[in-house]
């Protein structure tokens, strides 16, 4: 009976050592797995270094295959979790890079946009320059448009000027003769009175200056 016993206490002992045996090599798959999913359920990194983690996967399930006590299970332990490492540090990386290179389209495209608007503030510059110029030239145009119209006004002025000092002239020269021709036609009436007067004035005079005829009576004599 103690014999029985006694063996039955060994094999109660056995199969305790081997369900903490199985216990801990289900526990380091477990905790692998568990840190594996997290990795592959996490929003930002799980979509990375998915060849890093079907390896890591890969050495896991490896490690299932054999028991703590097996010589190969610290090595698979140690590739499993070098394994489970790797695909960590790679899905930061691969996130790591993935932002950086949105920092560099962001910072592209805010210096295509810096391009763009100090080309557009350039283009702005350059019409208000061009429209500024032309009304510099147009009214650069008006001013000497004007200044001709103001030359030929002077011009006309000057030619209607000397217009009307050659009939002024002209005027005068005629005055001149007509005053010449009144002057002369009143010495011609002059001369005329004074010939009607002479001639007016001889018979009255005649009797005085006749000489006296004589009588018959001397005649006699």
């Amino acid at each position: 009976m103690k014999r029985h016993t006694i063996l039955f206490s060994a094999l109660v002992l056995a199969v305790s050592a081997g369900g903490a045996l199985a216990a801990t090599d289900d526990l380091d798959v477990r905790r692998l797995n568990s840190s594996l999913d997290q990795l592959s359920s996490d929003p930002t990194l799980g979509g990375y270094a998915q060849g890093e983690q079907a390896r890591a996967r890969e050495a896991i399930n490896q490690l299932g295959q054999f028991k703590p006590k097996d010589k190969l299970h610290g090595h698979y332990l140690y590739i499993a979790e070098r394994r489970v490492d790797t695909a960590k540090a790679v899905a930061q990386f691969q996130d790591a890079q993935a932002k950086s290179a949105q920092l560099d389209r962001e910072h592209d495209a805010i210096l295509l946009e810096s391009s763009r608007l100090d080309a557009e503030m350039a283009r702005r510059q350059l019409e208000q320059q061009r429209m500024q110029n032309q009304m510099i030239q147009e009214e650069a145009a008006r001013l000497q448009q004007q200044g001709v119209e103001y030359s030929q006004a002077l011009e006309q002025a000057k030619a209607e000027g000397d217009k009307a000092r050659q009939v002024a002239a002209a005027q005068a020269k005629v005055a001149n003769a007509a005053k010449k021709q009144a002057a002369l036609a009143e010495a011609a009436a002059r001369a005329m009175r004074d010939l009607n007067s002479s001639d007016g004035g001889a018979p009255a005079s005649s009797p005085a200056t006749a000489t006296p005829k004589k009588s018959k009576k001397s005649g006699g004599n």
